[in-house]
């Protein structure tokens, strides 16, 4: 097989920077003033982003001109890593926030294994699909090995505990069994199944029953569990069609929790208004466009099932994010992919896309 390079796709290049750079803008607008509240300085949160967006755009760089083909023969030895990770996190190695055991750190670095660990199973799971593919229309065969592997990982990240990850993970991991030929029968019996452990999942813990209680009807506990939620949707109907303008928006003044991780869209839609969020949704289309087109337009199985993995990693995100802070679904705890704070997420998502643009590089068609 050739193996012509050509240049990158300039869309996703162009949609990602964009992406990034209005979400360093909104970091910093949604938190100077808790920034210097409790910091004592509102530069606090932007330098800590502009330090990750660097180190992230490395990271794509990098992985932009590693031939894509060359990462399978080390998806195995990824795999394991990323489960060690995972265990260390819970033998108390783990860093403890909020009640959650998600970080492993040195000094005052510190970063989430989940994160590697969603495009790690991206890159393995098109490995293997790829190389299992005409075993797919068997659920034993095909569909079942795959499974054990995404439970075990799902079941690691849900003991942090994680809900809003291993739901992303098994999201990526589900389509991507699609898109390799499993059975519409099988996989339809599966997310019966996904549906029902999620719920038994939000049963199980008190938190997660409050935010689905809340998700129902936040007005039944304005000034508990639905607090968030009501203060999310006040900010985006604040908004109006043009925003309020950038920095003027006042739900980030301590009303709104989260304000510069999981709920920034609220900011952003409060500051920037209807017009804003809809970019931001359409630059997302503009992004999933074209990289279903690199996963159909790659030269091999394999680079396919990649490039639909990363990219529906990041657009499905970008769904549960946004359903979240409009008040479409309930609490996850999912950061809106390229905006959020975070530099775990913020590194290894742009390593993700310079995966995606090396597969663009080997296309047949352009």
């Amino acid at each position: 097989m050739a193996r012509q390079k050509r240049p990158p796709d300039f869309i996703i290049f162009l949609t990602t920077l964009l992406l990034l750079g209005l979400g360093i803008i909104m970091v910093f607008s949604a938190s100077a003033y808790s920034a210097l509240l409790y910091n004592n300085d509102m530069f606090y949160y932007l330098k800590k982003q502009l330090t990750w967006a660097l180190l992230g755009l490395g990271a794509m760089a990098v992985a932009m001109h590693i031939p894509y083909f060359r990462l399978r023969k080390y998806a195995g030895f990824f795999l394991i890593i990323a489960f060690g990770l995972l265990i260390l996190v819970l033998t108390g190695a783990g860093i403890t926030h909020k009640g959650s055991s998600r970080w492993l750190g040195i000094g005052s670095l510190s970063f989430q294994p989940s994160e590697l660990t969603k495009l790690v199973m991206v890159i393995y799971m098109a490995h293997s699909l790829s190389q299992h593919q005409d075993k797919m229309k068997s659920f034993t065969k095909g569909v079942l090995p795959h499974l054990g592997i995404l439970a075990a990982v799902c079941l690691l990240i849900l003991a942090q505990p994680d809900l809003g990850t291993a739901v992303a993970i098994a999201g990526t991991s589900y389509l991507m069994m699609l898109i390799a030929g499993a059975r519409w029968s099988h996989m339809g019996l599966l997310a019966i199944a996904g549906i029902a452990l999620v719920a038994a999942a939000i049963a199980a813990a008190p938190y997660r029953m409050e935010r689905f209680t809340a998700f129902l009807n936040p007005w039944l506990d304005p000034t508990g569990s639905g607090f968030q939620t009501i203060q999310s949707l006040l900010a985006l109907g604040s908004g109006g069609p043009f925003g309020l303008g950038l920095g003027r928006g006042r739900q980030k003044l301590l009303f709104v929790p989260e304000r510069h991780t999981d709920f920034i869209y609220a900011i952003l839609g409060e500051e920037l208004g209807f017009l804003g969020a809809s970019l931001v949704i359409v630059l997302f289309f503009l992004f999933l466009w074209r990289g279903l087109r690199v996963a159909v337009t790659a030269r091999d199985t394999y680079g396919s099932l990649l490039a639909a993995g990363i990219t529906c990693m990041i657009a499905l995100q970008a769904v549960i994010n946004i359903g979240v802070v409009t008040g479409s679904l309930p609490v996850t705890g999912i950061t809106l992919p390229f905006i959020s704070y975070g530099g775990s997420s913020l590194v290894f998502t742009l390593a993700g896309v310079g995966i995606l643009l090396n597969v663009s590089r080997y296309c047949s068609l352009r």
